[in-house]
């Protein structure tokens, strides 16, 4: 049975994926472990990528992340699948955070609304630009919430 109260969306049974990692002690583990004392790095070059799957349909409704300040996703595209078709990702938003430490919330409404009334299984979350001339990536935390359908 859906529920209508936002809820998080990253849990035990979430996939995680990453583009790349600069090294062991910066892991993508470290994105949901809700620890502010440990990140996830990603190596240099433009884009990188955070990829979640989920065990339910379910449709996201915001977007907080906390960056290091300096090697911030200036421009983060969110894509999206239905699980129709594994290859089919579709734009669902597109997300501008600004280049400081703090934890960063983001609203999260889909440019194509009535796509994905029936919930999606798989978000990508794609960094085009960075605040760091390399282009690496800096997360400490990473939370999305929404529906379970």
């Amino acid at each position: 049975m859906a529920s209508h109260e936002w809820v998080s969306l990253i849990d035990s049974n979430t996939s995680l994926k990453v583009s790349s990692t600069l090294e062991k002690a910066t892991g993508k583990k470290n994105l949901i472990d809700n620890n502010p004392e440990t990140c996830w790095t990603s190596q240099q070059g433009l884009p990188q990528f955070i990829q979640l799957g989920f065990e339910d349909r379910v449709l996201p409704k915001r977007l907080s992340i906390t960056f290091q300040g300096g090697f911030v996703g200036t421009r983060c595209a969110l894509f999206v699948t239905d699980g129709k078709n594994k290859k089919d990702w579709q734009i669902f938003a597109t997300v501008y955070p600004e280049d400081v430490n703090r934890r960063q919330a983001f609203n999260l409404m889909p440019e194509q609304y009535d796509g994905f009334k029936e919930g999606i299984v798989a978000l990508k979350l794609v960094f085009e630009t960075s605040s760091d001339f390399f282009g690496r990536i800096t997360v400490y935390d990473l939370k999305i919430e929404g529906l379970i359908i």
